[in-house]
């Protein structure tokens, strides 16, 4: 039953993704915002997703693609509430303490007050992962895609439970989706070819 759940959020999720027009930096963990971010301008925040990630795709080397990487970040991380800022702020420390259930029912109440603010739900997802709760961290994924169908995070994330739930045809799938947006995402290249030969099979 567990799994059917599972397989029926992942496919709204990639539906999601593919209708409207979370990789791990760490072993086991979801990709997360760098520590630091560069500052973001009025003009960023109202234009410069579509020209940044159209940049993304065409970044010449790593570094330029990963400070055009940041630059989005920066974006997603403002909530332009000061209610989710200072909630997300006693989220940080709840998370310093290592309570993750009170960092939940934090990010809980970030949802409600801002539900377009995406990267509560992102995180929202990444705790839910820890905790190996994939049911509430694929809908949070869902929520995720539905707003941003181009977050790179939280498809790399979605394909990351795929794998550990055993589906890597489902986690291929989604990985190319990240790479598609994001081509020099953080060992995505490398997740897509070891999956590639093991669901595909060698090229001859």
């Amino acid at each position: 039953m567990r799994q059917r759940f599972i397989s029926l959020v992942f496919a709204t999720a990639v539906s999601a993704a593919y209708a409207l027009p979370a990789i791990a930096a760490e072993s086991g963990s979801f990709l997360e915002p760098p520590k630091k971010l560069p500052s973001v301008s009025r003009i960023d925040r109202t234009q410069n997703l579509d020209f940044l990630f159209g940049a993304l795709k065409v970044a010449p080397d790593e570094a330029s693609a990963k400070a055009i990487e940041e630059r989005i970040w920066a974006l997603w991380v403002i909530s332009r509430s000061d209610t989710a800022n200072l909630l997300m702020t006693r989220v940080k420390t709840a998370l310093e303490a290592q309570d993750t259930d009170l960092a939940i029912k934090l990010l809980d109440a970030i949802v409600k007050v801002k539900p377009d603010y995406i990267e509560a739900w992102n995180r929202r997802a990444t705790l839910y992962y820890m905790k190996k709760d994939y049911g509430h961290s694929l809908a949070d994924i869902r929520e995720v895609l539905r707003r941003e169908p181009r977050h790179f995070g939280a498809l790399a994330g979605l394909g990351l439970i795929m794998q550990d739930i055993g589906d890597d045809k489902q986690a291929l799938e989604v990985y190319r989706r990240a790479l598609a947006v994001h081509p020099r995402l953080q060992r995505i290249p490398d997740l897509v070819k070891t999956l590639q030969e093991k669901v595909e099979g060698r090229d001859i």
